[in-house]
């Protein structure tokens, strides 16, 4: 497992530890436990178990979120049980969240794998 300093990878998911949140945020809710960083249409999720950790969504921006990580740590997860990524140790602190988006005629949306 590797740990973040600054900035990591996972799949389409990149991390950057950010020194504060900024204003007008929203408030996640866990599903089942866990948020899920980066959605797969194939359900091998990204993932944050929900023990010490806030995430909040940027509402002026669907591509980005933020974690707030509390004194415990976290690990970012790629729920699959094949050729999975490496998982994330998150040590305690703010992350950016980025989530790769693609283009299509209609605008852009989330990268699809």
């Amino acid at each position: 497992m590797k740990t973040i300093k600054n900035i990591a990878a996972q799949g389409d998911v990149f991390l950057r530890r950010v020194n504060e949140l900024p204003e007008g945020l929203i408030e996640a809710q866990p599903e089942n436990g866990k948020f899920i960083i980066g959605h797969s249409e194939t359900g091998h999720f990204h993932t944050v178990k929900d023990r010490g950790v806030q995430r909040l969504i940027d509402k002026t921006n669907e591509f980005i979120s933020y974690l707030k990580v509390g004194e415990e740590g976290a690990v970012l997860e790629h729920e699959r049980s094949f050729d999975t990524h490496e998982s994330v140790k998150l040590p305690p602190g703010i992350y950016k969240i980025s989530n790769q988006r693609e283009y299509t005629p209609e605008g852009f949306r989330r990268a699809a794998d």
